[in-house]
């Protein structure tokens, strides 16, 4: 998709079923682990967005064999660890794939530069800089931790690290680093965040050790483990899913399934807060792929109310957050989303940018520094007003969120910059088309 705009018209209900593009969390991290490893790792359902397709460029680059066999269908053949690039690592848009990058890089004798496009560039680096810091890496570059930045890796000590905010990109990057750390690594989280990386080592040999003690979560493993080429089914992404399931739950007569949704419980808040907002969402076909629970989630028109979230979920859907907020605006009454300061160094600053596309479609929209109130008018089936053209700073989750805004609006809500959208969810225009969406490009 390279047009200069994308436009998203009200129309008639949305039905079908459909597979949600595989998880992007645990794609970045299936082709990590898998250069890391010894042997032959195949993967299925592999997330073929650019975000992945820049980490696993950088796997070749560190050395290891990354090769397209079919759609999401991937090998990758490890050394047993990374040797020096011999030129800088772009990683375009991907803010998980470069922490995890520089913290599986940090474990060895190699300098390497990282850099990003101007989104990235933009993004601190620094809380996953200071573990590794601590461990005895070594960085250079732009002050304020900002890319593009070189790392000098090797000779790191063991490191117990608790995380002073929620943050499975910086757990993980100490994790990876641990592997190669003499003593490894410990990471103490007050608030659990995802867990693909403790699951995903233990399904490469890796010994992770697990224990909740005093409301806090400790993960440890030692150094000088050998991780062992497997086998790795991607789940579909729930971030990804939740985009059909709320143009559903917006649209009147829609029903919409979305097949093999990854549910593992540090990943569902946003499920969670559709029901408690009201929605008629049901999950059928429960089992298990890869070591991570799926299930077959349908979503159905319904009348939502406002509520508050706890700031306490915010962990397990930080990024379904601008989506969340569609849905707020076609509840009736304030829907408060707080602890959510993570949400401005994302992409973009996405309180702010959904604050204000919220507010050109007419729906009443309160920002605060850590959070975002939507006081959501609909009642019945009067849609949102709609039309504006949403500027979205190149986010993807922005221009999508938007989108679905403009199935259920008055008026239609475009938004600048779809190509972006290819990053997490290529493919987004074909499915929404194919559930009944009208998606005009400009």
């Amino acid at each position: 998709m390279t047009s200069a705009g994308l436009t998203a018209h009200r129309g008639g209900p949305l039905r079908g079923r459909v597979r949600a593009p595989g998880d992007k969390s645990i794609s970045h991290r299936a082709l990590i682990l898998g250069a890391l490893a010894q042997g032959v790792t195949e993967i299925e359902g592999l997330l073929e967005g650019d975000d992945v397709l820049r980490t696993a460029q950088a796997m070749r680059a560190f050395g290891a064999s990354v090769e397209r066999l079919g759609d999401g269908r991937w090998r990758v053949e490890g050394q047993g660890g990374f040797s020096e690039p011999s030129d800088i690592i772009d990683c375009g848009n991907a803010g998980t794939g470069v922490r995890l990058i520089m913290g599986a890089a940090a474990g060895f004798d190699l300098a390497v530069t990282f850099t990003g496009d101007a989104s990235l560039r933009g993004r601190p680096m620094n809380r996953v800089m200071k573990p590794l810091i601590e461990m005895g890496a070594r960085f250079s570059g732009r002050s304020g931790g900002r890319l593009p930045l070189t790392l000098q890796g090797g000779r790191l000590k063991a490191i117990t690290y608790r995380l002073p905010e929620p943050s499975a990109q910086v757990k993980s990057a100490v994790l990876l680093a641990g592997l190669h750390a003499d003593g490894g690594a410990r990471v103490i989280e007050p608030e659990p965040t995802r867990d693909h990386t403790e699951r995903m080592l233990r399904a490469f040999g890796v010994v992770v050790d697990v224990e909740d003690r005093d409301g806090e979560r400790h993960i440890g493993l030692a150094g000088g483990q050998v991780l062992t080429g497997t086998k790795i089914r991607v789940p579909g992404d729930p971030s990804s899913a939740a985009f059909p399931l709320v143009a559903a739950l917006i649209t009147p007569g829609s029903e919409v399934t979305v097949e093999g949704v990854l549910l593992n419980e540090l990943r569902t808040g946003l499920f969670t807060t559709l029901i408690d907002m009201g929605a008629d969402l049901t999950i059928a076909n429960r089992r298990d792929e890869g070591g991570e629970p799926v299930g077959d989630v349908t979503a159905r028109h319904s009348a939502l109310r406002g509520v508050e979230v706890p700031p306490e979920r915010a962990p397990s859907m930080i990024d379904e957050y601008p989506i969340l907020a569609v849905a707020a605006a076609y509840a009736d009454g304030p829907t408060h989303m707080r602890g959510i300061g993570e949400m401005r160094v994302k992409e973009s600053d996405r309180i702010a940018l959904m604050a204000a596309g919220l507010a050109a479609c007419g729906i009443g929209v309160e920002e605060e520094p850590e959070g975002l109130i939507v006081v959501g008018s609909a009642r019945g089936n009067h849609p949102a007003a709609g039309g504006a053209h949403v500027v979205t700073h190149g986010d993807h989750r922005i221009a999508m969120s938007h989108l679905v805004m403009g199935f259920a609006a008055e008026g239609a809500v475009s938004v600048d910059e779809p190509g972006m959208i290819a990053t997490s969810f290529p493919g987004f225009v074909e499915m929404m088309r194919g559930l009944g969406g009208t998606l005009e490009e400009a």
